[in-house]
């Protein structure tokens, strides 16, 4: 099923994880995407996908990066149907050890950056008629991790962007929605926390579903809310966690979980 035939994304982040499972999926309901990501492997990816996507090296970080991109992006499709705000970092850090430069370089990533991208993608989006902003949210910008400080405020601030910019937008046909992954089975993911027992019983204890997510169903998100099947949801934010927000207690887990 091809939903996004001929539609044009520019998807930060990319090259790994969410956004390389978000890139295929577009391409195979038939969008074309512009890959922005500071990654060395993004040639790669480039050329592995194949002739519907185009890359550009772009750090989210520097509006002027942004800006190159959106320009790529013109030059290779012709215009821009939906941006997806995926770039992003989760080093940790409390009220006791975060540093001024470490919580600024995580808020100027996760959230100043879709800032500047959204409005560099207005004026595109409103010459195509429309179209549609994801933002890559969390179950963190509801919940709360103590050592993930930054991330956790800049993530709730993405939600509050979503919300503003949606109302914002809606008389101009865009729309502006966002996705709030739980545990999610990325390689950074597998390597750093599923890989080690006791973290790994963590996780799943306070997951209903008792198990991790996988960057495919994710991605199969995002294609929904791309799509036309999703055109009266705006301002949104969905969680797709394995039940984690609505759980109040931890859930027993057994060895072989």
């Amino acid at each position: 099923m091809q939903r996004l035939a001929n539609r044009r994304y520019l998807v930060t982040g990319a090259a790994r994880g969410l956004g390389l499972a978000i890139t295929r999926r577009l391409v195979a309901e038939g969008a074309r995407v512009m890959m922005a990501d500071v990654a060395e492997e993004l040639p790669d990816r480039v050329a592995e996908i194949g002739p519907s996507v185009a890359g550009v090296r772009c750090d989210v970080a520097d509006r002027g990066s942004l800006v190159t991109a959106f320009g790529a992006m013109v030059t290779a499709f012709g215009g821009v149907d939906g941006l997806v705000n995926n770039a992003g970092i989760a080093p940790r850090g409390d009220i006791f050890s975060e540093t001024p430069e470490g919580f600024d370089r995580v808020i100027a990533t996760n959230l100043t950056a879709a800032f500047h991208a959204t409005q560099l993608a207005v004026p595109h989006l409103i010459a195509a008629g429309g179209g549609v902003i994801i933002n890559m949210s969390s179950v963190n910008a509801l919940l709360t991790i103590p050592s993930l400080l930054a991330y956790n405020v800049a993530k709730g601030g993405l939600n509050q962007l979503t919300r503003n910019t949606a109302v914002a937008l809606a008389p101009h046909n865009i729309r502006v929605v966002g996705i709030g992954p739980g545990t999610i089975l990325t390689e950074l993911a597998k390597n750093a926390v599923m890989a080690d027992d006791a973290a790994r019983r963590q996780i799943l204890s306070r997951t209903p579903l008792g198990r991790a997510g996988e960057p495919e169903e994710i991605a199969a998100i995002a294609a929904f809310l791309l799509s036309d099947d999703a055109s009266y949801i705006t301002g949104e934010t969905l969680y797709a966690d394995g039940g984690r927000l609505g759980l109040n207690y931890t859930v027993p887990v057994g060895d072989d979980a």
